[in-house]
């Protein structure tokens, strides 16, 4: 299996399909560059909760030419409300084209994003380019290039090598391309942990807001819309997001289910006149679990 060749002469491998992947992939293909994505998944779905474009981030994927397809999927927020764990209000701003920007702030589907750019990826860059299944176990450098060194994830048999002058990693927070460089580095994690779901419910306050409710400390709720009339009641797909700090906390697990139980009795009291944050969990068809982390810039890859 070989990598596509750009214009310039110059092979360019990205490790993940995911939103970083095929932004990038776009991105290459706009400038005339081509390039070959590997994603582990074997099968792209539409999973996962919401996620949030701000008006920065919708200015780049508008360049990529997915804003249409992107408003029409998600719901363009109004404004971002803050009340405290009480539910009482504290203070509200106007968000996106509402704020005086150019472009909106989107609630979106997580797996509905990235279906689109999946789609626009495979259709400019044509589905050779595009190859799932492919788990990257290995990457050597040589005066010929990178080696990429695959295996199948379904199976966990081997896969034909590819030889890249370029090699991006687009393999999220856990990059095994970036472990091998940095064997014993590890995440930056503060002791606050995230539980995740979506709730079919009526709209909350305007239908367009973005609410932060209470803090780390005392237990925090963020929640917004992500997709209008889903069921021809006029109910809308509701993200929340459950936000504990705890002192020498464990990190949640990326790989299992999250349960209400583990976290529900910190909000069972907050019933609002304007929302029943318990009635709104419980709501959910399936919780995830999340630690919330990041990493520190590394002085070099190569």
């Amino acid at each position: 299996m070989a990598t596509s060749t750009t214009q310039t002469g110059k092979r360019i491998a990205i490790i993940g399909g995911g939103i970083g992947g095929l932004s990038l992939a776009l991105a290459l293909h706009k400038l005339g560059m081509t390039c070959d994505v590997y994603e582990t998944v074997p099968e792209v779905k539409e999973l996962g909760v919401g996620i949030t474009l701000l008006p920065h981030a919708m200015r780049e994927l508008a360049a990529l030419g997915v804003q249409a397809p992107l408003e029409a999927a998600g719901i363009e927020n109004l404004e971002s409300v803050f009340f405290n764990r009480w539910g009482q209000y504290i203070y509200s701003e106007p968000r996106g084209r509402h704020a005086g920007h150019a472009l909106p702030e989107i609630g979106i589907n997580r797996g509905r994003l990235h279906r689109i750019l999946y789609d626009a990826a495979v259709e400019r860059l044509g589905a050779d380019r595009i190859h799932v299944n492919h788990r990257c176990v290995r990457v050597d450098q040589g005066e010929a290039g990178a080696t990429v060194h695959f295996t199948r994830s379904s199976n966990g048999t081997a896969l034909a090598s590819v030889l890249a002058d370029v090699v991006v990693a687009c393999d999220g927070v856990n990059s095994s391309v970036r472990r091998q460089f940095y064997p014993d580095e590890k995440v930056a994690f503060a002791g606050i942990n995230t539980w995740r779901g979506v709730t079919v419910h009526k709209p909350i306050l305007t239908g367009k807001s973005y609410m932060r409710i209470g803090s780390i400390d005392t237990g925090k709720m963020v929640i917004y819309p992500i997709k209008d009339n889903v069921d021809g009641n006029g109910n809308q797909l509701i993200n929340w997001v459950a936000e504990i700090q705890r002192d020498n906390a464990s990190m949640n697990d990326w790989n299992r289910m999250g349960n209400a139980s583990d976290f529900l009795d910190i909000f069972k009291d907050w019933r609002f006149d304007w929302l029943d944050v318990p009635a709104l969990i419980s709501g959910a068809s399936e919780i995830l679990e999340y630690p919330m982390v990041d990493r520190d810039p590394v002085e070099q890859w190569t």
